[in-house]
């Protein structure tokens, strides 16, 4: 197991992940909220694997976690409620379901949705960043237990399945994002977490309106 600052990872630690991650690996590391699983969502047997590492059904989608706000629209599509939403809450904890683009891999295409997020956590972006912009970001738990909020409650459920746990003591948070769903005409609440549903929709009313002859 590595040991990093929370704030300041080192870059040692950030290179480690990004090896696991570029070789098709799987590791644990602090988000603003939980501990996530994190691998590369555009390799398919990577994908498998944090499904098998979780045991996690393959009818339930994983979310992503980006490097910048723009680097979503690499697997989903424009939605301008997205930009609100974002400019009110990102980086942090809100995941946003959006519909796949059509060159997105595969398995978003047949979930028909993808979850997306910019977290407030300097090791998941950078990581996100030095593979191409978004990774994998999901809680390091077997599905239906809790959501662990220190490296040593993610090694306790997943053990040696991992190629490596970065610990950088308790997540922030401790508790896993709001997820709203933008797929259809109305804004809808998946899960309501740090982020409450009211402050939401207050977002997505408040439509920004540049004065005449602003730049």
């Amino acid at each position: 197991m590595l040991e990093a600052s929370y704030s300041c990872p080192s870059n040692d630690v950030i290179e480690a992940v990004v090896s696991v991650v570029k070789s098709g690996g799987v590791a644990v590391i602090p988000t603003d909220t939980v501990y996530g699983l994190v691998a590369d969502p555009f390799n398919p047997d990577a994908v498998e694997r944090v499904y098998e590492v979780k045991e996690r059904s393959r009818d339930n989608p994983v979310p992503l976690l980006a490097g910048e706000s723009h680097h979503v629209l690499l697997v989903a599509e424009w939605d301008p409620r997205l930009w609100e939403l974002a400019h009110a809450f990102w980086p942090g904890p809100l995941t946003v379901v959006l519909r796949p683009r059509g060159d997105a891999p595969e398995y978003l295409k047949a979930w028909g949705q993808v979850g997306v997020r910019l977290p407030n956590c300097p090791i998941c972006r950078e990581v996100a960043r030095r593979v191409g912009g978004l990774i994998i970001g999901t809680s390091a738990n077997i599905s239906g237990r809790p959501s662990p909020v220190t490296a040593q409650e993610a090694m306790f459920q997943l053990g040696d399945r991992v190629d490596l746990y970065v610990d950088a003591g308790p997540a922030p948070l401790g508790r896993s994002s709001t997820v709203v769903d933008l797929r259809g005409p109305e804004a809808r609440l998946i899960r309501e977490g740090p982020i409450p549903w009211s402050l939401v929709l207050r977002a997505l009313s408040q439509r920004r309106i540049t004065p005449p002859g602003a730049p």
